[in-house]
């Protein structure tokens, strides 16, 4: 039984963080190629720049063409060669980092990576989401190394809309429950291998500092302020959630949440707030105790994260329609069968209708 433990090379974090990527990035090569949409090369390209002032190390900007696709990856890779580059950079948002990830991969290069908002945390992940040409999902291109660099800029990503760290904290809330579902059933994880303490420690914690600091971080951010608070949900979100859930598995509320787009009618809903939702109905299908399940829909209601069907706007809850979700959910290609008990979609259909009506009981007694 083989235990395998994985992260990004290095993880920086902290105010004006994009000034310092000339200096982490120029150990790694001489010459960066930027990957970044054009509002953000004219938001912080001159930011970032300043930091190469004093390095020996070049930079070279290009604009994302908005979607992480076979032709836009083959594309920036005809960039980085003509112009020399040797260290490719995602500055962004998930598929600009998914972009960034499969350039450096099929270059041979070393990746940095700068999440412009802590909304999921797909950022410190070997794992690049592929589309085509249409918009729908391609492929999942497995990478067989995380990040070398990821770089959180906290004063750009407080700055972000307040909705994106809440999804953020939504996809978190899932990675504890996840993880001691995986470890629990003996589950092979993302990486390949079985769960290793440390990264059950570290969804343990992420669990812990939402908790704690959740709330904080979405009333200073609502006010602007970038606190302390904000600073230890960033990391939660981004790092201890990256390795939770690589470094022990997903189960039942990521199953689910892949299973709404089912609902056309969920489609205006972020990542995280799906998985916030599944993950109440794990702890139903768990029968987590009342206390536990009180704690988890308080957190969610206090800082805005759906806790029924109809938050993610869903107003026809035929059985029928639920358990088309609960199928998905179930298919053998899912992780719902990482829980440590067996469920059938009959369960999870249950689960899910039972989640949306604890939802509505405690949203009226708030």
């Amino acid at each position: 039984m083989t235990r395998i433990y994985t992260s990004p090379g290095k993880y920086i974090q902290g105010p004006d963080a994009l000034c310092e990527l000339g200096a982490h990035a120029a150990p790694l090569g001489s010459k960066l190629l930027a990957i970044a949409t054009a509002t953000g090369i004219e938001r912080l390209g001159a930011k970032i720049e300043r930091g190469f002032a004093d390095v020996d190390a070049e930079i070279a900007f290009e604009r994302f063409e908005g979607e992480c696709t076979e032709r836009e990856i083959e594309r920036l890779c005809a960039v980085a060669r003509e112009a020399g580059c040797d260290v490719v950079a995602g500055i962004g948002g998930g598929k600009v980092l998914d972009t960034a990830k499969a350039v450096a991969y099929y270059l041979g290069a070393p990746v940095v990576v700068c999440p412009t908002a802590a909304s999921s945390d797909a950022p410190c992940s070997a794992l690049s989401v592929i589309y085509s040409d249409t918009g729908a999902l391609d492929r999942y291109l497995y990478l067989p190394a995380n990040p070398d660099i990821v770089l959180m800029d906290t004063t750009v990503i407080a700055g972000a809309p307040v909705r994106l760290i809440v999804a953020g904290m939504g996809d978190a809330l899932a990675t504890y429950f996840e993880a001691k579902a995986c470890v629990d059933s003996d589950a092979n994880t993302c990486a390949g291998g079985k769960a290793t303490g440390t990264a059950l420690a570290c969804a343990r914690l992420c669990f812990d500092t939402l908790m704690e600091d959740g709330v904080k971080a979405k009333v200073a951010l609502e006010a602007g302020c970038c606190t302390p608070a904000v600073e230890r949900v960033i990391e939660a979100n981004t790092l201890l959630s990256g390795i939770g859930f690589e470094g022990c598995g997903l189960a039942a509320a990521h199953a689910v949440s892949n299973s709404m787009g089912l609902l056309p009618e969920t489609g205006h809903a972020m990542h995280g707030e799906k998985v916030a939702f599944g993950t109440l109905v794990q702890l139903v299908l768990e029968n987590a105790p009342t206390e536990l399940l009180e704690r988890v829909l308080g957190f969610c209601l206090e800082v805005g994260l759906p806790v029924t069907l109809e938050d993610l706007g869903v107003e026809d809850i035929s059985r029928e329609r639920i358990m088309a979700v609960a199928e998905s959910a179930c298919a053998p290609t899912e992780t719902m069968g990482n829980l440590p008990v067996a469920v059938t979609p009959d369960m999870v259909c249950d689960a899910i209708l039972a989640a949306d009506a604890f939802g509505r009981y405690y949203s009226l007694d708030s």
